[in-house]
């Protein structure tokens, strides 16, 4: 194994956006095993320490990977197209529009503790979640167009930050 080898290199998976969650998470626990610090308990101090090393290695890997955003943003980074997104805000004003206005929306919900509206909300950010990763897979792995994924991953950051902020205010009712 090469420490410096890539997260997809590391767990023996494609570089690619489009991963099989059942496939990455198989090839994240047979990593961990094969260099869990406990398969080392015996040995010297140098050996134990590095096992340590492999198993951070490997769950920053898999944690990484795991999260498509993350993977995505990983992805750009690899390929030589960051995101840049503290540098590059840029936004169309349309967007930014209907952020703002989901984002009203959030705080009048928040504010009347309205369970249902908040599912309601949730749900409808979800599906916009969804829509928008089954975009960035077809843009990375079948286009391969970089620059409009980075674009994308952009907003993606937004919608995500907005869906936390959902789940937030409805664990806030519970």
């Amino acid at each position: 194994m090469d420490f410096k080898a890539d997260h997809f290199s590391l767990l023996g998976l494609p570089r690619q956006f489009r991963l099989d969650p059942g496939q990455l998470d198989q090839a994240w626990r047979d990593l961990q095993g094969a260099v869990h610090p406990d398969r080392f308990a015996s040995a010297g101090t140098a050996e134990q320490r590095l096992a340590v090393q492999w198993a951070t290695r490997a769950n920053e890997a898999g944690q990484t990977l795991k999260k498509p955003l993350r993977r995505a943003c990983y992805l750009l980074e690899l390929a030589g197209e960051p995101i840049n997104a503290q540098n590059n805000t840029a936004m169309p004003p349309d967007f930014l529009t209907a952020q703002m206005e989901r984002r009203e929306q959030l705080h009048e919900l928040r504010a009347a503790r309205d369970e249902t509206g908040l599912d309601q909300l949730a749900s409808l950010q979800l599906a916009e979640l969804e829509t928008a990763y089954q975009r960035l897979a077809v843009l990375m792995d079948d286009e391969k167009n970089l620059s409009a994924a980075s674009e994308l991953v952009r907003r993606l950051l937004f919608m995500d930050k907005l869906r936390a902020e959902i789940a937030d205010a409805l664990a806030e009712l519970d």
